[in-house]
């Protein structure tokens, strides 16, 4: 029994795909099983996936199932062995000590974990988030507002499929936000934890025609970067092309290896410092004000103060 299962659920991406596999078999963690799911694939997906010689690859060539493919993913994760479940997308990159962070996490009574996510835009940046569930204001802002936490960010133990259900069919997007939010209800802080390290690359799914995935922190962060010097070179890649994203962060990360994905996460951490530093600033000036108008609010009380004793002692004057 391998020690985690990786669904890669996939419709018709022949021209990324690859890479999404050839980061999985990189894994430094080499107990798993990779499920590929085809979900009424008609291009030549089967092809690119058949040209790995991996016994750990199995295919699932599906017909197409209604909305987002939900449906077909339930039919392998019932087959899977692993005792923990990791989720890949078609379009997205795993750093190679994915899966080996994760181990170290899961090893205790944790059942549901994720790690800081990074959003690639359609022109090449690398974009930080992160979502800390243990704070109950962000939490809050996850179950109520919106999903802030991509699957291939995510892993949890097989065991929840069967105590608090498997991915939701009935509905035709968001499938992993609501399965997701299922499970924190469920489980309760205690038993789930966040990593808070990058260990794979989000890019902008093709159907939302989007620089930045549709993701309003993104394109917040874009705003700043557009205004701003000090974006780290680390965390933006020249690329020809919308499409060619994946190809050219895949060529990085093979060409980098650890020393590079050492550097991307020195460079988020530094963008995320910056930020807070720069958030700060924005602030000061704000907290200043404040300040001064307590100082004369200060003033104005003691004159009053000043006032009224001075009109107490002539009272006492006049009475006497």
């Amino acid at each position: 029994m391998p020690r985690f299962t990786v669904l890669l659920p996939t419709h018709n991406r022949a021209d990324v795909i690859a890479y999404s596999i050839r980061s999985v078999l990189a894994q430094t963690e080499r107990d798993f099983e990779l499920f590929v799911v085809g979900d009424g694939c008609t291009d030549e997906t089967a092809e690119v996936v058949a040209a790995f010689d991996d016994l750990r690859i199995r295919w699932f060539d599906l017909p197409k199932s209604p909305h987002s493919g939900y449906a077909n993913r339930n039919i392998a994760l019932r087959q899977a062995s692993g005792e923990f479940i990791a989720y890949a997308q078609h379009d997205d990159l795993m750093f190679p000590d994915h899966l080996a962070r994760f181990r170290e996490v899961m090893a205790s009574a944790v059942a549901w974990a994720y790690s800081r996510p990074l959003w690639v835009t359609r022109d090449g940046i690398v974009v930080p988030y992160g979502t800390n569930l243990k704070h109950r204001d962000e939490r809050a802002f996850f179950l109520d507002v919106r999903n802030t936490i991509p699957s291939n960010c995510v892993v949890h133990r097989r065991d929840c499929l069967e105590n608090f259900g498997y991915w939701p069919e009935d509905i035709s997007q968001v499938a992993d936000w609501m399965l997701w939010k299922t499970y924190i209800r469920c489980l309760g802080p205690e038993r789930i934890a966040y990593l808070p390290i990058a260990t794979a690359l989000h890019f902008s799914a093709v159907w939302k025609n989007s620089r930045h995935c549709g993701v309003p922190e993104v394109l917040h962060w874009l705003k700043i970067i557009e205004n701003t010097g000090w974006w780290p070179s680390e965390l933006r890649r020249s690329v020809p092309s919308p499409g060619q994203e994946q190809r050219v962060w895949s060529e990085a990360l093979d060409e980098g290896g650890e020393k590079f994905v050492g550097e991307l996460r020195f460079a988020v951490d530094r963008v995320m410092d910056r930020q807070a530093w720069s958030s700060l600033l924005h602030v000061l000036p704000r907290v200043a004000e404040l300040e001064e108008d307590v100082q004369r609010r200060d003033g104005e009380m003691e004159r009053l103060k000043a006032t009224v004793s001075s009109l107490e002692t002539a009272l006492r004057e006049t009475q006497q």
